[in-house]
């Protein structure tokens, strides 16, 4: 039988998104009303996505390529397509933005003089994980609300290139068996799923601490060779412990939300070819690293806090190894012995 007092009560004290924003800034002023509104806008075009992706495999000419590439050379989805100009068409009569920057994007998109024009920037990866999409695994969104700093007439958005500290939120939208928003204010991370009966995020876990450290490790070992010798060094040294588990999705946002709830480390090392690797500092790796840090864990390039890295272009690229703190130490130490034996080689 059903409970019906406990759905009764469910009803009446579930916390929603907008009110749990509200409730983290401790404010009604102008600046807590502009970014919970900004986090409803985001919540929007992740339903609409979300419903999109729901209906996908239904409709022609939704999966697959465009044919054409991004501005980093990588073909297009039509989903990413897709997604890109659901973030720019929720945002762009809302007043809430100044402009918008995308991985998808060569420059940022200012929002139109007849649009209300707002005092943020919203950078965002549209679809993480867009390959996935055409086999039904989980994708996801990435965002990073970053204060628009001084004036921008020509366009080259300079006040971006700045380290990761300097973001006012970050979160994710992961779009799997259900919907997820997961989100920070720098004050704790806090998850909401998709009540599709109300249309809106319900707070489901408040307050996330990743553990201190797991057997879990989730890195794509088909590009072992093309590591730093380190870094394979350090995966050697998980297949010869006992009780270590290798888990990777494919998409940088489910990996995460899996690591950020149960533990253990991601990596997404440089190659001999890429020693930058794939991942944006800006849309990526510091929106998460953003996360990873309220929710008591770290973020790392090897050598350095991801927080702590001021990108010198739009686009730039960092390594990542981001998760439990011990375990991206672990790591860490096998990058930093690797780095003193080739410094020591060449002096020799």
């Amino acid at each position: 039988m059903v409970n019906t007092g406990q759905k009764y009560s469910l009803d009446r004290d579930c916390m929603t998104l907008s009110r749990h924003v509200l409730q983290q800034l401790q404010s009604f002023g102008p600046e807590a009303q502009d970014l919970s509104a900004i986090m409803g806008r985001l919540a929007l075009a992740g339903k609409l996505i979300a419903r999109h992706l729901s209906s996908a495999g239904l409709m022609e000419g939704v999966l697959g390529f465009t044919g054409s590439t991004n501005v980093q050379g990588e073909s297009v989805k039509k989903i990413d397509e897709y997604a890109n100009r659901v973030f720019i068409s929720v945002f762009e009569q809302s007043g809430l933005v100044c402009r918008l920057a995308s991985e998808e994007m060569d420059k940022p998109y200012y929002i139109p003089e007849n649009c209300p024009i707002g005092r943020y920037s919203l950078l965002y990866d549209p679809v993480d994980g867009s390959s996935n999409s055409d086999i039904n695994l989980n994708i996801g969104s990435i965002f990073s609300i970053r204060q628009q700093e001084g004036m921008d007439e020509d366009g080259q958005a300079r006040d971006l290139l700045q380290n990761g500290r300097k973001q006012l939120a970050a979160g994710y939208i992961l779009y799997g068996p259900s919907t997820m928003f997961v989100y920070s204010l720098g004050t704790g991370v806090h998850a909401f799923a998709l009540d599709p009966s109300l249309g809106e995020f319900i707070l489901s876990r408040e307050n996330i601490q990743i553990p201190e450290s797991s057997s879990t490790y989730s890195v794509n070992e088909g590009n072992f060779w093309q590591w730093d010798e380190s870094v394979r060094d350090y995966i050697r040294y998980v297949h010869e412990q006992e009780g270590y588990t290798a888990r990777y999705s494919g998409a940088l946002v489910s990996d995460f939300h899996r690591i950020l709830y149960q533990g253990g480390v991601f990596l997404y090392p440089g190659t001999v070819k890429k020693p930058q690797g794939k991942l944006r500092l800006l849309y990526e790796t510091a929106p998460l690293a953003f996360l990873v840090e309220q929710a008591g864990g770290r973020a790392s390039t090897g050598e350095t806090e991801i927080l702590d890295v001021v990108p010198e272009k739009l686009h730039e690229r960092t390594p990542l190894i981001i998760g439990s703190k011990e375990n991206v130490a672990l790591v860490e130490s096998f990058v930093q012995q690797g780095t003193r034996a080739s410094q020591e080689a060449v002096t020799k």
